[in-house]
């Protein structure tokens, strides 16, 4: 099929407060699929609706074509699933980690040896293989966590911020690993992150806001979508200075996290305009391509890296 993965108007309720408002997206099989936003931008309820450990208050999922509301166990049979949290044992060793989880699915007899030989060569583990898991640093864990999520060749692997806790070297590891998954397999990854470079190197972002989607695409076409550079502006008085800017130009400027942040096609132009219209009220000025963090804030009025 097409499409690994389809929510339609997915909503979820904790009491009073609606935590998912609606959304509706879709995720191409074979794509690597991020879905970005601060911390309780909805994220986590939507793995966990995802992975059918929580039953939505109302809306869709689809996995491979399976009602994951209606039918979650035979949706599961598609799915590989990477938590946030290590749910790994530290005190048994990598293939007596991966046997476990092989009898859980109900994997046994003379082909299990392979599938897990398979496994430790896919994730460069068969050196460490009798080594507890507890000895091995960060990154060698979390390819313990993929090894184990892949045992039975699920056609979709969902991953919530698989990235936290490591260091930048595992962290672009990590993702070049999952790169080969899709390459080499097929394999459809969707994972969540509030961090924006582990979202750009995906081929598509659905950013999250309170429950909201407030926009999704390419990485590359979120950004160009901004609307030219990014002119930030540090001053004494940013709201004064947003309304002269506005009053003397017909500028646009928001106030963000302190700052002024201008939207302007060729903005390094307007730098110097700037500095002298204004002597003594600029304290700093930068001027940058659009990041994902300012596809946030055009669409949010604030940022991400403010709210995570």
């Amino acid at each position: 099929m097409s499409t690994a993965l389809e929510i339609a108007d997915l909503r979820h309720q904790y009491g009073t407060r609606e935590s998912l408002r609606g959304l509706s997206f879709s995720v191409g099989a074979g794509d690597v699929f991020a879905l970005l936003g601060p911390n309780g931008g909805g994220k986590s309820t939507l793995f966990k609706i995802i992975c059918t450990l929580l039953r939505p208050t109302s809306g869709a999922v689809d996995v491979f074509g399976v009602d994951a509301v209606r039918d979650p166990a035979r949706a599961r049979r598609h799915l590989g699933v990477v938590f946030q949290h290590p749910a790994v044992d530290p005190w048994l060793t990598v293939v007596e980690n991966l046997r476990t989880h092989a009898h859980l699915y109900g994997l046994h007899g003379a082909a299990l040896p392979r599938v897990i030989e398979r496994a430790l060569e896919r994730f460069g583990l068969t050196p460490r293989a009798h080594e507890r898991v507890a000895t091995l640093s960060g990154g060698l864990r979390r390819r313990v966590e993929l090894a184990k999520a892949l045992l039975t060749e699920p056609p979709l692997v969902v991953l919530d911020e698989p990235s936290a806790g490591l260091d930048p070297v595992a962290r672009r590891d990590l993702l070049q690993e999952l790169t080969r998954l899709r390459d080499d397999a097929g394999t459809t990854i969707v994972l969540t992150t509030h961090l924006m470079d582990e979202a750009a190197v995906c081929d598509r972002v659905g950013i999250l806001h309170e429950g909201r989607l407030v926009a999704i695409g390419a990485p590359d076409a979120l950004t160009a979508a901004v609307g030219g550079d990014v002119l930030t502006i540090e001053c004494r008085d940013p709201e004064r200075l947003a309304t002269d800017l506005g009053d003397r130009f017909g500028v646009v400027a928001r106030v963000v996290d302190g700052r002024l942040r201008v939207e302007r096609p060729r903005a390094h132009e307007f730098v110097p305009i700037v500095v002298e219209a204004f002597p003594g009220e600029v304290q700093t000025i930068a001027v940058g391509r659009p990041t994902l963090d300012d596809v946030f804030v055009h669409h949010t009025g604030a940022s991400m890296k403010v709210l995570s």
